[in-house]
């Protein structure tokens, strides 16, 4: 196939996700906050279908919300309809959103391969705030400039380098909504 069909392709599919993201973002106004008070925050994340995933883990483990961080649309398909049941805060760059964070009474983490305390050892605290970055490129921001962010991995035994984001993100929400869980009997609780 030709290069210039498929950059019309593309083009086609990214203003298709931008429509769906314009129409699902004004259901997302109506969203409520979970009941687990921990944030998700997506650093300059793409837009393709990492993001929408995230959400629909967001929305299965009950978290608080979702920030995101340069992110000016994404593909909501991905998410199966995750993106209006779970409250998403926009801002042009991370210090904005650390502001909040830290004045909200959050702990932020940033999770990386090999940094920091792995995340089933410690006792994540009730508000908490867990920092994914870009999938390529990683954080838009130098960790070591904010003093409060703690580093976290999560508990790596093949030779694969790192997660998928979304992957990372689900592994992170399941390891917080397990110790802070709100169901009965020690099971999560149904909707």
């Amino acid at each position: 196939m030709p290069g210039h069909k498929v950059r019309q392709m593309m083009k086609a599919e990214r203003d298709l996700a931008e429509k769906r993201f314009r129409r699902e973002k004004n259901k997302n106004l109506l969203s409520t906050p979970g009941i687990h008070q921990c944030m998700i925050v997506l650093d300059h994340l793409k837009p393709t279908f990492n993001i929408g995933k995230i959400f629909r883990s967001a929305d299965v483990f009950s978290v608080h919300q979702v920030h995101l961080v340069g992110i000016d649309f994404f593909d909501p398909a991905p998410g199966m309809g995750a993106f209006k049941w779970v409250p998403a805060m926009f801002h042009r760059n991370f210090f904005q959103c650390y502001t909040y964070l830290v004045n909200q009474g959050y702990t932020p983490f940033v999770l990386e391969p090999d940094k920091g305390e792995m995340i089933c050892d410690i006792q994540l605290p009730e508000r908490s705030a867990f920092i994914f970055g870009h999938e390529e490129f990683g954080l838009s921001f130098d960790p070591s400039l904010y003093p409060d962010i703690r580093p976290l991995t999560i508990p790596q035994y093949g030779r694969t380098e790192s997660l998928n984001v979304s992957i990372a993100a689900s592994i992170t929400m399941y390891e917080y909504a397990r110790q802070h869980n709100r169901g009965q009997n020690g099971g999560f609780s149904p909707k």
